[in-house]
C-alpha cells in the first residue's frame, strides 16, 4: 500500500535553469521511497506520470549509481541510496556530536530517546536510541511526523511564521486523517491535536518543554526539550519515549526532566565545540564505487542513451557536502564533484527549488528533506537483508549454495542462505546453530576475535571429533586460527560432515571488526582444496566485499541489526 504525500500549497514553477531530467529523477526515488523501497516499474510509471522510456532510463541511471536494483519487474532501493542521507546527517554534525549524548540517556532512563528536526510542517527523526520491548517507540532515522502528533513539534512551531500557520491549516484541510504520514497511524476523525495546537506551542514557549500525551498512539507519551546552538537558535529536539504501562503522562516530566536538561547544557557544549580534524571527504561512497565527473562521463559513452548524465550530476550534488562541509559555495560545489560550474550551479537551482538545499545567495545548505529519498526504510535493513542480493549473485557465479552466519556464543547462527540446484547440494535452513570450532564460517568469526577473547572461548569449549577429519586439538586449532587471521580466509574439509567442504570469508563493518561470515559450502569429490580456492575465494571475497561497500553506508547513522 502506497501513501500521498503531505499535500501542500501548490509549489512555484521550476526557475528557467531547472535541470529536468533530475526532477523527474528525484519525483521516481521519492515514489520507490513511498512504496517501502519497493515499486513495480508499471506503478512508477503510473504515478509519476512519466513515459514508460524516462522512467526506464532514470531507472537504468540509479542502477548505475548502484541506488536501485531491478528485480524482474519491481525497482529496489538499494542500500548505497543511504549515501544521500548520510551527507545531510553528516553536515548537521547532530547524530555525530550529539547521538552519543542521546543514547547514554537512553542507557541512564531505560526509555527510548530520539533527536527530531524541524521540516516544513512536520518533524523528522535524525537519531534514535530505542529500548527492546513489546510497546517502545518505532520509528526510525528519517521518519516524518506531523508537528502537532508529538512533543517537538510544539517547539518548533514557536518560530513559525504566518506564512508557516498558513501551510500547516492548508494541509490539515486537506489531510484530515495524516494519510501522507505514513510513518504514523492514521488520526481518528473526532481526534483534537489540530484544535489544541497553537495552546500547546504557547504551553512549550512558557515552560520550555513539551508534552506528547498519546498523540501519536494510544499508550505512548513523550516529553521534548529545545537543543540550541551558540546563538540561542533551536536545531533539534530531544525527546524522551515512555508507555503508560511505566509512567503516565503527569510522571512522566518530574521522571525525566532533570536529565533531560542536564543532556541538553551537554549537547549544548557539544555543538560549541571545535570540530577537530579536516573536513571530511565530499562523499562516503567506498572504494571502487567513485561516482565523480569523469565516471560518469564513461557511464555515458558504455550506456548511450540509457544513462542520464545530468540526473547522475545533480545527484552527485548532494554527496558534495558532508563532515565540516555543511555550508559550500558553488565553487566549493564544483570543486568536489568535478563539475562545471555551470552544470553545478544548474544541479544546485534545482535542488533549492525542490526543498532539497537552502541558500542565502551565496552558500548552500543541504535540509532535512534529503531524508525522504528511502533514508527510513533502508536505515531498518538487516544484515541478512544486505547480503542477500550478493549472496544471489554469487551462487549463480560459483553454481553452488552461499550462507552468512554469525557468532552466537560458542556457535555459528545461519542468517541468511541462497540454496543452489543440484541433484546433491548442501540443506541448510535460517537459524541453524552449529559449533564454532569445525566450521569455515566459525573459524573466520574466532580469527577475528581479540586474541585474549578467542583463546578464552577455545578453553570452555569441548572439541568433540564430528568426524574422523575434525581438529580437536586445541593448540592446532589455536594455530589454524591464527592462519586464518591472517590469510583472510578458511577452507574447511570435511570436519562438520563427511563429504562437505566449506570455504568462508569474514565481512567487517565500518570500523574494521569482523561481524559476519560467508561462505561456500560444495561436496567434496566436486574440486579438490586447491581448485576450490582458486575458483571459489576469488568470488566468495568479491561478494564478502560488496557485502561491506553496503554495510559502509548503511551502518554510518543506522544500526544494522544482525537478524
Amino acid at each position: 500500500m502506497t501513501h500521498p504525500a503531505p499535500t501542500a500549497p501548490a509549489s512555484p514553477a521550476p526557475p528557467p535553469e531547472a535541470v529536468g531530467p533530475l526532477m523527474r529523477g528525484l519525483s521516481v526515488l521519492r515514489e520507490l521511497a513511498a512504496g517501502a523501497g519497493r515499486r513495480p516499474v508499471g506503478d512508477l510509471v503510473r504515478t509519476t506520470g512519466l513515459a514508460r522510456s524516462t522512467v526506464d532510463r532514470v531507472l537504468s541511471t540509479l542502477a548505475r549509481l548502484g541506488y536501485v536494483r531491478i528485480e524482474g519487474r519491481d525497482a529496489v532501493a538499494a542500500p548505497r541510496l543511504l549515501e544521500l542521507g548520510n551527507a545531510y546527517l553528516a553536515a548537521s554534525e547532530l547524530p555525530d556530536r550529539l547521538g552519543p549524548l542521546a543514547d547514554r540517556l537512553a542507557d541512564e532512563l531505560d526509555e527510548s530517546v530520539s533527536l527530531a528536526v524541524p521540516d516544513g510542517d512536520g518533524v523528522r527523526f535524525v537519531h534514535q536510541a530505542t529500548r527492546r520491548r513489546a510497546m517502545s517507540l518505532a520509528f526510525r532515522i528519517g521518519d516524518l511526523l506531523p508537528a502537532e502528533r508529538g512533543a517537538p513539534g510544539a517547539l518548533f512551531a514557536d518560530a513559525w511564521t504566518a506564512a508557516d500557520w498558513r501551510r500547516w491549516r492548508s494541509r490539515r484541510a486537506a489531510d484530515p486523517t495524516d494519510a501522507g504520514f505514513p510513518a504514523v497511524p492514521p488520526r481518528p476523525a473526532d481526534d483534537d491535536a489540530a484544535a489544541g495546537f497553537e495552546a500547546r506551542v504557547a504551553a512549550a514557549r512558557t515552560a520550555g518543554w513539551s508534552l506528547d500525551d498519546q498523540l501519536i498512539e494510544p499508550g505512548l507519551v513523550a516529553v521534548a526539550v529545545p537543543v540550541r546552538d551558540a546563538a540561542g537558535r533551536t536545531v533539534c529536539a530531544l525527546s524522551v519515549v515512555s508507555h503508560t504501562s511505566r509512567l503516565s503522562a503527569a510522571e512522566l516530566p518530574d521522571a525525566v526532566l532533570p536529565r533531560l536538561r542536564e543532556t541538553v547544557a551537554a549537547m549544548a557544549d557539544a555543538l560549541a565545540a571545535p570540530r577537530s580534524g579536516p573536513p571530511a571527504p565530499a562523499s562516503d561512497s567506498p572504494a571502487g564505487h567513485p561516482p565523480h565527473a569523469t565516471w560518469m562521463r564513461a557511464s555515458k559513452q558504455e550506456l548511450g542513451p540509457e544513462f542520464v548524465e545530468s540526473l547522475a550530476r545533480g545527484l552527485l550534488t548532494l554527496t558534495a557536502f558532508g563532515t565540516g562541509r555543511a555550508e559550500l559555495p558553488l565553487t566549493a560545489v564544483a570543486e568536489a564533484t568535478g563539475l562545471a560550474r555551470a552544470t553545478a550551479r544548474r544541479a544546485l537551482i534545482t535542488l533549492a527549488h525542490l526543498g532539497y538545499l537552502t541558500t542565502d545567495g551565496k552558500l548552500f545548505r543541504l535540509t532535512p528533506k534529503v531524508l525522504e529519498l528511502g533514508f527510513a526504510h533502508l536505515s531498518g535493513l538487516t544484515l541478512p537483508a544486505l547480503a542477500q542480493p550478493h549472496l544471489a549473485a554469487l551462487v549463480e557465479r560459483v553454481h553452488d549454495s552461499a550462507s552468512m552466519a554469525v557468532l552466537s556464543g560458542d556457535e555459528i547462527q545461519y542468517v541468511a542462505r541462497v540454496p543452489t540446484v543440484r541433484i546433491m547440494s548442501v540443506n541448510i535452513t535460517l537459524g541453524t546453530r552449529f559449533p564454532a570450532y569445525p566450521t569455515s564460517m566459525g573459524r573466520v568469526l574466532l580469527a577475528g576475535l581479540p586474541p585474549a577473547e578467542r583463546a578464552g572461548r577455545l578453553a570452555r569449549t569441548a572439541l568433540a571429533p564430528l568426524t574422523r577429519h575434525t581438529v580437536t586439538d586445541p593448540e592446532r586449532l589455536g594455530a589454524i586460527l591464527e592462519q586464518v587471521r591472517t590469510d583472510g580466509y578458511a577452507l574447511v574439509d570435511e570436519e562438520l560432515e563427511e563429504g562437505l567442504r566449506s570455504l568462508a570469508v569474514p565481512v567487517h563493518d565500518r570500523t574494521g571488526a569482523v561481524v559476519a561470515a560467508v561462505n561456500v559450502s560444495t561436496h567434496a569429490g566436486r574440486c579438490t582444496p586447491e581448485e576450490a580456492r582458486a575458483t571459489i575465494l576469488p568470488a566468495l571475497r568479491e561478494a564478502a566485499t560488496a557485502i561491506e561497500a553496503d554495510l559502509h553506508v548503511a551502518g554510518r547513522y543506522a544500526r544494522i541489526a544482525p537478524l
